[in-house]
């Protein structure tokens, strides 16, 4: 057993911190270019018109899903 608080020698902490990075790297990649297209389908301030235009939107969906219900 090594005498570091973790229990890893050195060359382990070295590897594991290596892994850890590169994970945590390709996770905010994923995020980054996922928070992008939500970003192109979806802005998240509203335009000129305001959120107004979105409750169009959700009535309209909630009729479709009503008329495929009944």
């Amino acid at each position: 057993m090594a005498d570091t608080p973790s229990g890893m020698t050195p060359e382990e902490a070295k590897e594991f911190h290596g892994l850890f990075m590169m994970g945590f790297i390709v996770f905010t990649v994923v995020a980054i270019i996922a928070h992008f297209l939500a970003w192109q389908w979806r802005p998240w301030i509203p335009g000129p018109e305001g959120y107004a235009s979105l409750t169009d939107g959700v009535n309209m969906a909630v009729s479709y899903i009503t008329s495929h219900i009944g």
